[in-house]
Order: C-alpha cells, then structure tokens, then sequence
C-alpha cells in the first residue's frame, strides 16, 4: 500500500490531530479511519464517468497511538472492485499533501 505516514506521536500530538480529524473529516467505517472526499475537479476521468455508481470518492486516513497514515489509494465509498479505484494521481496526492501540511501547522505537530 502506498502511504503518507506520520509515526512518533507523543500522547498530546495524538490528541491534536484527533480533534482535527473529529473536526475536518467525515468518520469511516471503523474507530480511527476517515475518509478524506476528493474534490470532483481532482477526479480521473474514469472516476468522474462513475461518479454515479461509484461515487463519492475518499483517501482513508488511520489515526493509531503513535501514528497517522494516510492512505494514497483513491476509494469509492459503494464499491470494493472497479477499475476507478486507483492510486492518486499527481493532483490528488497534492491535494491530500496539502491537507496534512495544514495539519501539522494548525496542530503544532513536530514528530
């Protein structure tokens, strides 16, 4: 799996991102995971011609004790196995980049 991850989480630095997190983004399935929804501009072609039946679109994020990761696998949120679901693309994975930068500035994270 390809990946975005931030390990070495003191306690509080945790906390602060959970809050994020809890404030910035929708819940996933199970406690930890969010889904952070890629914007429809940023969406492949592909993505964007199965917009319907596979739609909306998410990079999952998972908040451990020491660590966040975030995922660079582009989800659909109704179906497992379809040809949309793919690694991000250069604008999507700037997108999430971006999204975990201002993360770390607003939370004051240093690990």
């Amino acid at each position: 799996m390809r990946l975005y991850k931030i390990d070495q989480l003191s306690r509080e630095e945790k906390a602060n991102i959970e809050s994020y997190l809890n404030r910035m983004l929708q819940p996933g399935p199970v406690e930890g995971v969010y889904w952070i929804e890629v914007p429809q501009d940023l969406l492949s072609a592909e993505q964007r011609s199965h917009q319907e039946d596979c739609g909306p679109f998410f990079l999952a994020v998972e908040l451990e004790a020491e660590a966040v990761s975030f995922e660079l696998l582009v989800r659909s949120q109704t179906n497992l196995h379809c040809s949309c679901i793919a690694y991000a693309s250069q604008a999507q994975r700037d997108f999430v980049l971006r999204f975990i930068d201002k993360l770390l500035l607003e939370e004051r994270i240093r690990a």
